[in-house]
């Protein structure tokens, strides 16, 4: 009887049944993310296995890859670990100007990559505010793989800290209040108590902001120096195909990072879903 009941409130639910919802979401799947991905591969596959990972082993692309992906997953890293503070900070304190700061964290969103390029550039330059300062010291930021990292973890850090911000809002004092009263220390409660319901969200982040990370060109290319086998991300040895009218060679290194890619965040959702499992937040 409960079941019928249940039944009949589900047929009566204003929203479209899932055979419309269903099919909708294969069709906007199908048509903006499989077509041009299947088409990516399709044209990438043209050159055989061997082809594909000839261009993998050429050294240039190797050493592109390697700077794209590994200052991406180092910079979505150091965003998340920031942007937990950030979050924590904007959401359990108040303090003058505190509405100011929440609003100026959306601003790599809003902010034109090639102004951020451009901004960034000038500013660790070495004639910059912040370059010049930092020249006495032997540390060189623009045109250096470190002035990749600093744009990265700027156009990564929003990711970061929205996804994590709800999840902490969630948090009620009283769990704190309750280990401390159990004598757990600062540390401890923070280790047990606080990061595994932020975890998930922790993950979500860093995955959202290596996506944009291994992505981005406008704000790179104008810190970044662009030297092959130093400083030349994947997107721009992409652009440079494109130029050299290299359509093949240009698909193949695309279809390098979007393996690549999906099999790092296929990883890191298999580990959110781990986490939540763990402790319980599903």
């Amino acid at each position: 009887m409960a079941s019928a009941s249940y039944l009949r409130l589900k047929q009566a639910s204003v929203l479209p049944g899932f055979g419309v919802t269903l099919g909708y979401t294969l069709l906007y799947l199908g048509l903006l993310v499989l077509l041009p991905l299947g088409a990516l591969v399709v044209k990438a596959s043209g050159i055989g296995i061997t082809g594909i990972a000839a261009t993998a082993t050429d050294p240039r692309v190797a050493a592109a890859l390697e700077t794209s992906f590994s200052i991406s997953l180092l910079a979505a890293g150091v965003a998340s670990l920031f942007g937990l503070l950030i979050a924590w900070v904007l959401t359990r304190y108040d303090f003058p100007g505190r509405k100011l700061l929440d609003a100026i964290v959306d601003l790599p969103f809003a902010l034109p990559t090639a102004v951020a390029g451009i901004a960034l550039a000038a500013l660790y330059a070495p004639n910059g505010w912040v370059g010049s300062l930092l020249e006495p010291l032997g540390l060189k930021v623009a045109y250096t793989p470190l002035g990749i990292f600093v744009a990265l973890v700027f156009i990564g850090l929003p990711f970061t800290v929205r996804t994590v911000q709800p999840l902490i809002t969630e948090i009620e004092n009283e769990l704190e209040e309750a280990s401390s009263t159990l004598g757990a220390t600062r540390w401890r409660t923070l280790w047990s108590v606080l990061l595994p319901p932020l975890l998930p969200g922790v993950l979500t982040g860093f995955a959202l902001a290596f996506a944009r990370a291994v992505g981005e060109y406008g704000s790179v290319i104008f810190i970044a120096g662009n030297l092959p086998y130093v400083s030349e991300i994947a997107p721009l040895l992409i652009v440079i195909k494109l130029s050299e009218y290299d359509y093949t060679g240009a698909t193949v290194i695309a279809t390098i990072m979007l393996a690549i890619s999906f099999s790092v965040l296929l990883l890191i959702n298999l580990i959110q879903a781990w986490s939540r499992k763990r402790f319980g937040y599903v």
